[in-house]
């Protein structure tokens, strides 16, 4: 019989090698484990009649070769050519199957081996072997890929001699045993047990054709106790060889597996072991439910997709073992359960009109989307079911109270209840004492007068009344309730809850929803985003962490007594108020608040802070925002130049270190109390006065950045107060009226950068202090730009100021030519300690002894500069960039500056004299030059050897063909950038 069953294995494996392609996919794909185990493939090859009984094979290989490790051409190139033999089913298996009584009982082995074969067997013998499940140790990825890639694993070919001629499998083998093998896999059978463990049947099979150990391994009884078949086809033969010759299965999975019926009712008697099945997706008998007992370890039985009995007949399932049955999409006339110890059915989805049930011992019990079954059969089943605790009728659009009524009776230890889908039922008169988790998603019968109900079940801790469009009012209070979910209730307009241990609340999409109440010592957030009705909220929630209201367009300023200390959230971590347009006053007195976020917030008017321990607030969006207190706050900063109509402000922060105001255009009173602040920036707050500067200045000693751009309304007692700033070291006075510098150069030691744009009121003697009596020391930045200062006095700062380091002279129209060493250029009254008197040769030894700092000289725009020249004597030994852009009236430059980089001329369209001694410029911009010659250019750039970059672009005075004649001239040039160049 076996060998009978084998041969037919094999013609149905092999016998359509002739046929069409297409037509054998399906044969191909066919998992012939039995015949096959230890293949590459899954099918089985047309059987080599001289194969010898005992497996020897023993090839000997060459020296290794590390580079060919891990691919089967390796191999073949170490045999010299010649292909691994493959392992045929009768070769591995031995004489098991011709011969039933040959090959011993099933705990021998695979059949007998020659005695040398035993006796290697016996050295191998492993000292313990992990049962399947058991835990192993893990090993990395490449010890697992070099164990199996140190022979070919491609065994779809059989040897071949030097004439391509299939060689027999007694001839390759010869008369060696395994131990001639040159390189051989040295691992333990424990080992080897470990890492098969983590392979499929497929990768057992081709791991099997590896070598004789290997085999052994691949075919022990731990790795084939679970088979799985699923979408597979499998000959009847090869499934009844595999389950007679490992009869210790507990798991098969047979979904989608063509006559799946057939194979279990041909290969029962040898699943006596089986603990799990699973089929589906085609036609199960009566046959196959009676055959079930053979199986008297089943505990669980899985059907799906599946037509049950003929279709006229009642499909019955008994069996004394079965724990759990789920039949699931299947189709039915009627289902009869009679097993005396299931505890879990699953009918999901079935369509069947009659269910009868004999399960004493059932605890769940599942009839969603059973829409054939009428009310009464959902009734009598469940009532049959005494213990039942867990029932799913959901989508069984006819059920009733009734029902559940009958059901509440007669199974008192109901605890899970799904009646979602259910339009018919209104729970009003349900009562289930035991109940803990209860559904009733989009069920139209569900109204207020349903949660009196609900609350006799006093140990509900799950509810969920999604959908549910005519309920209008939830109040509940339950001891142990901690989940509930309210989504997309168009009427509900009340919610009240108290329960100590509630921890979560879904509210979402109830447009009607007014007020909200809620009493819970465990709940730590809580979400009611785009509730717009909201207008009343009482929280009693000494655990509440987080909150988020956004846009809850109804709620008034008295929702801000809630969220202070002493309105019930003690805890209060973050609260979100984002877009609720309805508050206008905002007072909050929180000892915990750390976060604050009311962006959006348009009417809001005043704002009163009191949270020491508030680190972070976002007022993006409030722009009518007229007063604002943070007394105190643990802010380290805050940006308040989004409140463009804010006017009085009053802040008390020890942490804070940067202030914005910029922009706040009607701040008049500020009162600013932080020890701390390093930066601030109060640019355009045009009605900030001297006593509020004044105030600052004394509350705020560490200053460093004081930014008063465009405040008009600071005068000499301001800026007077500003020694108190001992640190200060930027200042900013651009765009005011400022006149008089004295209080700033008497009170600022400390400065470093100045800046002083579009300062119209200042005169050549506001600035005499500085080059006259050396004020401010320390400063290496002024920036004058656009302002009214004169030629003389940019003539006397650029001799005498000697350790600035950026001067910005951008748009000054006073400023006429730059010619630095000249007489012109001496310090006028300049103290005998200071500067030397006024003369060209003197000018010059001051300047090489003092050392001109100067690196970076901006004049973008200067309408009325002509010249510019910087000789040698001027001792600008650090100039690095002069930026002279859109000097249209510019006509002469020379300059020889030993450390300038980048030199700006663009649209200097009077430019018509170069003359540069610059070995280290690197960028030379003449954009639109349009006056400069080309031999002006040529001279000048042959003394800058380092030159890289020059855009002459525009200058229609330069001509592109004698590009080559720039690039001799100067041989450092990379790029030259010109509109006659595409």
């Amino acid at each position: 019989m076996a060998d009978g069953g084998r041969m037919k294995g094999v013609q149905s494996a092999g016998g359509g090698a002739g046929d069409d392609e297409e037509g054998n996919e399906e044969v191909r794909e066919e998992p012939e484990l039995a015949l096959s185990l230890g293949r590459r493939v899954w099918h089985l090859p047309p059987r080599q009649e001289a194969a010898p009984r005992s497996l020897n094979w023993t090839p000997v290989l060459p020296e290794w070769n590390p580079d060919a490790a891990g691919s089967s051409q390796g191999v073949e190139r170490a045999l010299g050519g010649q292909s691994i033999s493959s392992l045929g089913f009768h070769d591995m298996f031995g004489g098991i199957l011709d011969d039933p009584q040959a090959g011993g009982s099933m705990e021998v082995g695979w059949g007998k081996l020659n005695e040398e074969d035993e006796d290697r067997d016996l050295q191998n013998k492993r000292l313990r072997v992990r049962h399947f499940g058991e835990e192993n140790p893990l090993h990395s990825e490449h010890e697992l890929e070099f164990g199996l890639s140190l022979f070919a694993n491609d065994g779809s070919e059989s040897p071949r001699d030097a004439n391509n001629e299939q060689v027999d499998d007694a001839e390759n083998s010869g008369g060696r045993n395994s131990v001639d093998v040159g390189i051989r896999m040295d691992l333990s059978d424990d080992f080897l047990h470990m890492i098969f463990s983590f392979l499929d049947q497929k990768d057992l099979c081709r791991a099997g054709v590896t070598c004789k150990q290997w085999r052994s391994a691949s075919v022990h009884d731990d790795f084939w106790k679970c088979l799985k078949f699923e979408n597979t086809s499998v000959s009847l033969e090869n499934f009844v060889n595999i389950c007679r010759h490992y009869q210790s299965v507990t798991e098969l999975n047979l979904h989608g597996v063509i006559n799946a019926e057939t194979l279990v009712l041909e290969a029962i008697m040898f699943l006596r072991h089986l603990k799990t099945l699973t089929m589906g997706k085609g036609q199960l008998g009566e046959s196959f439910f009676q055959a079930l007992a053979e199986c008297p370890l089943l505990t669980a039985l899985t059907v799906n997709d599946a037509s049950l009995g003929s279709g006229i007949q009642e499909v019955t399932v008994n069996h004394d073992g079965l724990r759990e049955l789920h039949i699931l999409k299947c189709r039915a006339l009627r289902i009869s359960v009679r097993c005396s110890q299931l505890q879990i059915l699953s009918l999901r989805r079935t369509g069947m009109a009659h269910v009868s049930l004999n399960c004493p011992q059932l605890l769940e019990l599942d009839f969603q989307s059973c829409h054939k079954l009428s009310d009464n059969a959902i009734r009598q089943a469940a009532t049959a079911c005494p213990l039942l605790a867990k029932l799913d009728m959901s989508s069984c659009s006819c059920v009733t109270d009734e029902t559940l009524r009958d059901i509440a009776s007669s199974c008192p230890s109901l605890s899970v209840l799904d009646a979602s889908n259910c339009p018919n039922i209104s729970f009003e008169s349900v009562r289930l004492p035991m109940l803990i988790d209860l559904r009733l998603l989009s069920c139209e019968g569900i109204t207020s007068a349903s949660m009196a109900a609900i609350a006799y079940s006093r140990l509900l801790e799950a509810l969920q009344l999604d959908n549910c469009s005519l309920l209008t009012s939830v109040s509940l209070d339950l001891p142990h309730l901690k989940n509930i979910s309210l989504v997309h209730l168009r009427k509900f307009a009340d919610l009240n809850l108290r329960s100590p241990v509630l921890s979560y609340i879904k509210v979402s999409r109830c447009s009607a929803l007014h007020r909200v109440s809620i009493t819970s010592t465990t709940l730590q957030k809580l979400v009611l985003q785009k509730q717009e009705s909201l207008s009343s909220l009482s929280l009693q929630c000494h655990n509440l962490i987080d909150v988020d209201l956004t846009e809850c367009e109804s709620l008034t300023n008295a929702v801000c007594e809630v969220f202070s200390d002493g309105g019930g959230c003690p805890m209060l971590r973050s609260l979100i108020l984002d877009n609720c347009e309805n508050l206008s006053i905002v007072e909050l007195n929180s000892s915990s608040l750390s976060c604050l976020s009311l962006a959006g917030c348009r009417s809001m008017t005043l704002l009163r802070l009191s949270c020491p321990n508030l680190q972070h607030v976002n007022l993006d969006g409030c722009d009518h925002l007229q007063s604002a207190a943070f007394c105190p706050v643990g802010l380290e900063s805050l940006n308040l130049g989004i409140c463009p109509k804010l006017s009085v402000l009053h802040i008390e922060a020890p942490n804070m270190s940067i202030l914005e105001l910029k922009g706040c255009g009607v701040l008049s009173k500020a009162s600013i109390n932080c020890p701390r602040l390093t930066s601030l920036d109060a640019s355009f707050c045009r009605q900030l006065v001297d006593d509020s500067l004044t105030c600052m200045s004394e509350a705020c000693p560490m200053i460093e950045h004081l930014i008063l751009s465009s405040c008009l309304s600071i005068g000499i007692d301001g800026l007077s107060s500003l020694h108190c700033l001992h640190k200060l070291t930027l200042l900013d006075l651009s765009y005011t009226f400022l006149d008089n510098l004295k209080p700033v150069f008497n009170s600022c030691l400390q400065l470093k950068v100045l800046k002083l744009s579009a300062c119209k009121y200042l005169s050549d003697s506001s600035l005499d202090a500085l080059y006259r009596e050396g004020a401010l020391p320390l400063l290496v930045e002024l920036d004058l730009s656009y302002s009214s200062i004169g030629q003389n006095a940019i003539e006397d700062l650029l001799a005498c100021c000697t350790n600035l380091v950026n001067v910005n002279l951008n748009g000054c129209t006073n400023f006429q030519e730059l010619v630095c060493g000249s007489d012109d250029s001496s310090c006028v009254d300049m103290p005998v300690d200071f500067c030397a008197p006024s003369s060209a040769i003197k000018s010059e030894e001051i300047s090489e002894r003092s050392g001109r700092l100067l690196e970076v000289l901006n004049c973008t725009g200067c309408p009325n500069i002509k010249k510019v020249v910087i000789p040698s004597i001027a001792n600008f030994l650090h100039l690095s960039k002069i930026n002279l852009n859109l000097s249209t009236n510019l006509k002469e430059v020379d300059l020889t500056c030993p450390n300038l980089l980048t030199l700006n001329l663009s649209n200097c369209s009077s430019l018509e004299v170069l003359k540069l001694d610059c070995p280290r410029l690197s960028n030379l911009q003449l954009l639109a030059c349009i006056m400069l010659q080309e031999e002006e250019l040529e001279s000048a750039i042959s003394l800058c050897s380092a030159l890289e970059f020059l855009n002459v672009h525009s200058c229609p005075k330069i001509n592109a063909l004698d590009f080559g004649r720039l690039r001799l001239g100067c041989p450092s040039l990379k790029r030259i950038q010109s509109s006659l160049i595409s």
